[in-house]
């Protein structure tokens, strides 16, 4: 086998491999900790009375990605100035276990 090929064979093991991942989150805890984003993520028509802007829906959405999301935002790579600081009250675990919960409802 040329070096090529072995360098893509390793390439490929390392993508599988990161790609399957999973977080370890607590649901049950998780469960309890989005109480607060309820307030506008379970606003029924997805939006927000005021000002009037859309909420994603979280509910479903990929465990990996709600991490990613809530650990930017208490980073500050994205700002929104109310998850901003919801994020920033989380510690590493708190966010796995959100995610952990928010990832296994099926969305309606």
């Amino acid at each position: 086998m040329t070096r090529l090929q072995l360098f893509g064979l390793a390439a490929a093991a390392v993508l599988f491999c990161v790609g399957t991942a999973q977080a370890n989150g607590d649901k049950a805890n998780g469960r309890t900790l989005v109480y607060t984003c309820n307030g506008c993520h379970g606003v029924p028509g997805t939006t927000n009375a005021y000002p009037q802007y859309p909420v994603p829906k979280i509910a479903g959405q990929n465990e990996q990605y709600i991490i990613s999301a809530l650990h930017e935002y208490k980073s500050g790579d994205r700002t929104h100035p109310t998850m901003m600081a919801q994020a920033q009250s989380l510690s590493d675990q708190e966010i796995e276990d959100i995610a952990a919960y928010l990832s296994s409802i099926t969305p309606k």
